[in-house]
């Protein structure tokens, strides 16, 4: 009984791994976009990026939000790492035009010092303006922002969503993009894998995408010791055979490239903190690599 509760505590990032849509024009239609969730970016080694959201989207508010950044990794303001640092948004505003000062606090400059990996914003309808800008422990911008982005609030989440209509490609991207930014919660403590659902098919090599929620829960990497705090180690598995891969990001990194051969996967990723001992896992998901791309 006592390690049962034990395992509860440490380990309630056991949710459900998200599944497919059941209605088959929604599975299409989420299906249609995996390619594009997943394809590897080596254009730039360091940047960062919106991984849910892309300029023209249309959404619903309050909507989620999603950072995405490769060639560094993530650690909470205030701890010095020249190759870590934590993500900003800039809502409705230009960059700084001193990049040598602090990013300002404000409605506009919204900070995210503890190495969260999502934020759930809350906008008026309209048109707005988003980017993403990555900071030293001091605040102060590294030259790390992503392009600008303008998306439309168009009602309240309350407000009924967009369907699928048959034969109708408009009406498929609003609600992909609706289903984009809807707002994830969660009961605890939670690992995910942002841009696969489980028994999807990917191309290899793919970018996995990853995530923490619940209770304040940050991203550092390995040999720190901060609070609440741990860095993604994944463990890949063919199904129902034996490991093919483990890959333990330990600069803190929140995305990683799999090339894997094809065949039927399980992915396991879960938080490890400074000193490696396992804080959260994950639930496993499932998916097919059905084609390699050289």
């Amino acid at each position: 009984m006592k390690k049962s509760l034990a395992c509860l505590a440490l380990l309630c990032g056991w949710a459900q791994a998200e599944p497919l849509p059941n209605d088959p024009l929604e599975r299409q239609c989420w299906l249609a976009h995996t390619s594009q969730r997943t394809a590897v970016d080596v254009r730039e080694p360091v940047s960062v990026h919106f991984s849910n959201l892309r300029t023209g989207y249309r959404v619903r508010a309050p909507f989620w939000v999603e950072f995405g950044i490769r060639g560094m990794g993530v650690i909470p303001a205030g701890n010095a790492n020249d190759k870590a640092g934590h993500h900003h948004i800039l809502i409705d505003t230009p960059l700084p035009r001193d990049h040598t000062a602090p990013i300002p606090f404000s409605n506009t400059h919204k900070h995210f010092g503890k190495g969260q990996t999502a934020t759930v914003l809350d906008l008026p309808p309209g048109r707005h303006t988003l980017r993403l800008l990555f900071a030293d422990h001091a605040h102060k911008p590294y030259f790390v922002f992503s392009n600008e982005i303008v998306i439309e609030v168009t009602g309240k989440r309350s407000d009924p969503g967009p369907q699928v209509v048959a034969g109708n490609a408009a009406s498929c991207a609003a609600w992909y993009q609706d289903l984009r930014a809807a707002p994830r919660t969660a009961s605890g403590r939670e690992v995910y894998v942002k841009n696969l659902r489980d028994e999807e098919l990917v191309a290899s090599p793919f970018t996995l995408s990853l995530g923490v929620l619940g209770d304040g829960l940050g991203v550092a990497p390995a040999g720190t010791s901060i609070k609440d705090t741990g860095h993604f180690r994944l463990v890949v598995t063919q199904r129902g055979g034996s490991t093919v891969k483990r890959q333990d990001l330990v600069d803190g990194r929140t995305e990683a490239i799999l090339d894997l051969p094809i065949g039927d996967y399980e992915v396991q990723a879960a938080l490890h903190d400074g000193a490696g001992n396992l804080m959260v896992k994950g639930t496993p998901l499932k998916f097919s690599v059905n084609r390699q791309d050289r």
